[in-house]
């Protein structure tokens, strides 16, 4: 029971930084915040994220070009150009590590406006040792916590967790789902499984207004991060940009 909640919470948390920092904030620059609190959610995610931290620069550029190209073959991450899900997931690494490190100039185009904590980035980013450390941490916890076998099914999850996140919203949210818009893409809302996403899942309504904080649109539709994100507004963490 008590790997379990460990776990649960290691995912809630660290999905959360995901859409929070990573995504809508990052990427697509949804509301504002203080240099202050910028530091602080780069070091949440980090915290939250452990071994597969993603570089906050990195993925919003590669995000940025999963817009640009939404369901071509430049799109980074996109189920009609892989055959599965592991193969969609290689590719997305490829691309992610071409940007961390700067080759062949790949996203440049993508690269303003991001958030950039150069000094951290480098000691953390790029530093292969820390992942290992992480990984360490976690089974430690699983030698103390785990008591059934199948409890180590879900290691290599806690250890992969961050591209695991991504691949299931890329994966699911535009292979599986309703659409509420053509977007002239394959984007959907995978609605059965947006509880493990925090929201993510709305694909289709994302695409078709990327820079809405609410990611629901029709009443029956529930962002579950935007509650928490209103109340981040609501006491000055954050302010919303203009999305119209």
């Amino acid at each position: 029971m008590k790997l379990l909640l460990f776990f649960i919470s290691h995912w809630m948390l660290s999905g959360f930084a995901q859409t929070f920092f990573l995504h809508r904030y990052g990427s697509h620059r949804m509301f504002t915040m203080r240099k202050r609190w910028e530091r602080f959610f780069y070091l949440f995610t980090f915290i939250t994220q452990g071994a597969s931290y993603l570089n906050p620069r990195a993925y919003a550029v590669l995000h940025r070009m999963h817009h640009a190209y939404t369901d071509t073959e430049q799109d980074p991450h996109s189920p009609a150009f892989s055959k599965n899900v592991f193969s969609m997931m290689l590719h997305t690494y490829k691309v992610y590590s071409d940007i961390l490190y700067r080759k062949n100039d790949t996203g440049s185009e993508f690269d303003q406006n991001v958030p950039e904590w150069e000094p951290f980035d480098r000691f953390v980013a790029k530093n292969r040792w820390i992942p290992l450390g992480f990984v360490l941490v976690y089974l430690i916890i699983y030698l103390k916590l785990a008591t059934r076998l199948w409890h180590w099914l879900l290691f290599p999850v806690t250890v992969v967790m961050g591209p695991v996140h991504g691949a299931i919203v890329n994966w699911c949210g535009h292979k599986y789902g309703y659409r509420n818009y053509d977007n002239d893409d394959q984007s959907t809302n995978a609605l059965t499984v947006d509880f493990l996403t925090l929201g993510e899942l709305y694909q289709n309504n994302h695409h078709n207004s990327p820079g809405n904080p609410n990611l629901a649109r029709k009443a029956d539709e529930f962002d579950i991060a935007y509650p928490l994100i209103r109340m981040f507004e609501k006491v000055g963490i954050i302010a919303f940009a203009d999305y119209s």
